[in-house]
């Protein structure tokens, strides 16, 4: 029977990845042109807060760093007392993925220096890309060739940085793409009384998709309670 090398380490483990997502009666969470994005009541705001401030660390894609004046951050200072009561950092970390380091230098997030941001993107990066990202984040991750490789990455996260909970706020491609890997342990969804409509509006998950019904990620649905005129649903994620 081989033995292992005597330097071999065992693989870090994952962080529990939960994703957050409101979403109108009709499955969008955004318009068509994507100029409206938030539209869930304060009592889903809070419910966002009080997520994160259970994590240590929340991440979110680039198109939605780049076009939502969002900073990632724990919110006022009650969900920083959570935090602190919790034993965590009073700040969460921040990460933001972008498979071609297209996030803006100049995007809201970055005018907020209270926690580090990480930024995870792939050698499809240009170098002038990655330098002006270097100069904005606290680390640029390369994270594969072409593809974001998250089983590795996660793991990084957890060693590195010490991430054991992972809040993901999408948007659709980032969702799709941590499902499809089998990363998301939780699925928190608002349903909003609204219809947006439109073919191409976004949805909770779009990019590449199931192929076929076997592919598709199994839920199992934990709890349901209505408040007002939304409905917050927890799903846990079947293991495949």
């Amino acid at each position: 029977m081989k033995q292992p090398a005597a330097n071999s380490h065992p693989p870090a483990p994952l962080p529990f990845v939960l994703v957050n997502m409101a979403m109108t009666a009709d499955g969008k969470i955004a318009t068509a042109n994507r100029r409206v994005s938030s539209f869930g009541s304060p009592r889903d705001q809070d419910h966002l807060l009080q997520l994160r401030a259970t994590a240590d660390a929340v991440m979110t894609g680039a198109r939605t760093a780049d076009l939502n004046a969002i900073n990632l951050g724990p919110g006022p200072a009650k969900y920083r007392r959570l935090r602190l009561k919790r034993g965590l950092a009073e700040f969460n970390l921040r990460i933001i993925v972008s498979r071609s380091g297209t996030v803006d230098p100049d995007a809201e997030v970055f005018k907020h220096r209270f926690s580090p941001i990480i930024i995870l993107t792939t050698r499809r990066a240009t170098a002038a890309r990655l330098k002006a990202l270097r100069a904005v984040a606290a680390e640029v991750k390369l994270c594969g060739a072409k593809e974001i490789d998250f089983s590795r990455t996660l793991r990084w996260l957890r060693a590195k940085w010490g991430v054991r909970r992972l809040l993901c706020e999408g948007g659709a491609e980032l969702n799709d793409a941590m499902f499809r890997a089998g990363m998301v342990n939780q699925l928190h969804v608002t349903v909003c009384p609204r219809v947006f409509g439109g073919r191409s509006a976004p949805t909770i998950a779009d990019g590449v998709g199931a192929g076929s019904l076997a592919q598709a990620t199994q839920l199992e649905l934990k709890s349901a309670r209505r408040q007002g005129d939304e409905m917050f649903l927890v799903y846990r994620v079947l293991s495949k």
